[in-house]
């Protein structure tokens, strides 16, 4: 959920204010754009002093020492031109930098549903290329805006006082340059969003085959997947390269037109040279300053493709920006105390989606250093309810209850501080063993790591390894096996000495003998900790405190397994289930 759609004047203002905390570097730079300026509209003066004083009394020493003056205020445009660039780069790095860090820490905020409905491609594209568009538009290309209209402005001035008739005429073009400008901007704003969202799929379609390779190598998929890639590559190039079209169209309808303004300046100011209206020298530097009014006027065809980009790009930047929060701190949250690990749900019910809910008025109590075991077919609301223990979603009726405190009214991080996870898809960075460790803990020391993963039944594969704890892991923990990945995100999870567990499968990926070597570890662990398993295992089912069996959103039976498997015939069918898968 976002605001209302800004008007493309609304989303550079937005862009723009990014600049407010580099005011002073920003304001240092539009006033070396001034001070450049100043020297630009001396510059045809002076050369108009030459040819009238210098060339057209044929004094060589005049000109000789003209020339040199002319030498020193390039000089002194360059130096200051250096400065202004660097000024401006600086400020709209800061910009991006400021943007990307603020895309990133709201992606890091967002609650789980926004994800689920979002496209990583797309999310990449946003942080990287549509952030590079907004830091040119408020860098180069807005100080190329601003020094185009105060040359326009002075050159207009000079104009005007060397002959008010023959700058009008000169100048009947300018409207047309600019409706031309405009004009194109008009039709790219459109066409450079729909070429951004095109850039996102092409970006998703990469991130998922690199992500997926093992997938599509084992399938013998590799043809099809770069069959489509390349029809998703082909679209974006067909919409760029019309883009292209466009602009290089408009290239020579501008120099056309700017040319118009040239030959007027020739017939008609050549004419007015042999009446002696004008001297040669006010020509030369009539036609010199005509030259620089067409720069600006056509370096705005090059630049309002730019602010239509940059338009998108910012408002594809502000989507991200102002989505809202599903799952926050409330209003007056408070930190969690230190709990004993009652849970307890109270007629909660909850949907992924509008209309479809996964859980039906789902009531229970558990307490404190419980075992619990969630066991039913598939979409019976397992994963739901432990992802609803750690708040990664809210519910939609109802409420969950940790020691009596309603999670909704305590701060997210005091909660999940005292709430452990290991989910069935175990995600490791790519990164040493010992980061992923402390992950869970960052300040903890050598002694702590180590016990976890001793807990955990890490150490010894660890220890095994060239460079041990510091050996680094490849993206998403692929250099690892199954088991040895789950071993180090457990023993991430226990660094942390949660009062509250959850398993999502977590010993679904090991082998026997190393299972039963986490069993024991974990009996001694969970001592006197509330903990949800869903269960794949029969140790787990056998050694539960109680097993709730899902079956639809509700709870249709509970108990211990040796009352569930005389009392419950759906238990009876699913253990059996499990027994043959146990056997295989």
């Amino acid at each position: 959920m976002t605001s209302k759609r800004m008007s493309g004047i609304q989303v550079l203002a937005r862009c723009f204010g990014y600049l407010r905390p580099y005011r002073r570097i920003t304001i240092a730079a539009y006033l070396a754009l001034i001070a450049v300026n100043v020297v630009t509209l001396t510059i045809p003066q002076f050369i108009r002093w030459i040819v009238d004083h210098g060339i057209g009394r044929q004094d060589a020493g005049l000109v000789k020492t003209s020339v040199l003056g002319l030498l020193v205020l390039a000089l002194i445009k360059g130096i200051i031109s250096y400065f202004q660039g660097c000024w401006t780069e600086t400020a709209s790095q800061n910009v991006a930098c400021d943007l990307r860090n603020a895309i990133h820490g709201q992606l890091a905020r967002l609650s789980f549903s926004y994800h689920d409905r979002s496209e990583t491609g797309q999310l990449l594209t946003r942080a990287i290329q549509d952030v590079e568009r907004i830091r040119f538009i408020t860098g180069r290309a807005f100080l190329r805006i601003a020094d185009g209209v105060v040359l326009a402005i002075g050159t207009t001035l000079m104009l005007l006082l060397i002959n008010p008739l023959l700058a009008i005429l000169a100048m009947s073009t300018m409207p047309l340059l600019v409706w031309r400008a405009m004009s194109l901007g008009q039709r790219l704003r459109p066409m450079s969003l729909v070429i951004q969202k095109q850039l996102g799929k092409l970006t998703t379609r990469l991130e998922q085959n690199l992500r997926g390779v093992r997938i599509v190598k084992a399938f013998a998929q590799e043809d099809a997947e770069i069959a489509r890639f390349a029809r998703e590559n082909r679209r974006w190039f067909s919409l760029s390269a019309l883009t292209a079209r466009l602009q290089a169209f408009n290239g020579p309808q501008i120099d056309l037109i700017a040319n118009l303004g040239t030959v007027i300046v020739i017939g008609y100011g050549g004419y007015l040279v042999i009446s002696r209206v004008l001297t040669l020298g006010e020509l030369v530097a009539f036609a010199t300053y005509l030259g620089q009014l067409t720069v600006p006027v056509r370096r705005l065809g090059n630049i309002v493709p730019a602010v239509a980009l940059a338009v998108t790009a910012g408002e594809r930047v502000f989507e991200i920006l102002d989505a809202i929060c599903e799952v926050k701190d409330l209003p007056g949250a408070s930190p969690l105390p230190a709990v004993r690990g009652e849970v307890c749900f109270e007629q909660v019910s909850f949907g992924y989606t509008h209309g479809h809910r996964i859980l039906q008025e789902l009531s229970f109590c558990v307490e404190p250093g419980q075992i619990i075991a969630l066991l039913g077919t598939t979409g019976s609301g397992k994963s739901t309810i432990i992802n609803l223990i750690p708040r990664f979603y809210d519910p939609t009726v109802g409420r969950v209850l940790i020691d009596g405190h309603d999670i909704r009214q305590v701060t997210l991080a005091s909660l999940r501080d005292q709430v452990g996870t290991v989910l069935q898809e175990t995600t490791l960075f790519a990164t040493t063993i010992r980061e992923n460790i402390l992950f869970g803990k960052p300040g903890a020391g050598e002694a702590e790591m180590i016990a976890a993963a001793r807990a955990a039944q890490a150490h010894d594969f660890i220890c095994e390894m060239p460079l041990g704890y510091e050996t680094v892991v490849g993206e998403r923990g692929v250099t690892l096996s199954g088991g040895q990945k789950q071993r180090v995100a457990i023993a991430r999870t226990l660094l942390r000495d949660p009062r509250i567990l959850i398993l999502d499968d977590a010993t679904a990926s090991v082998d026997t003998a190393t299972e039963q070597l986490i069993q024991i570890a974990l009996e001694s662990l969970m001592a006197g900790r509330t903990c949800f398993v869903i269960a794949q295992r029969l140790s787990t089912l056998r050694k539960a405190d109680r097993i709730f069996i899902l079956d639809r959103g509700q709870i249709v039976a509970q108990g211990k397994h040796d009352e569930l498997i005389l009392s419950c015939g759906l238990y009876a069918d699913l253990y059996q289930q499990q027994a043959k898968v146990s056997a295989l």
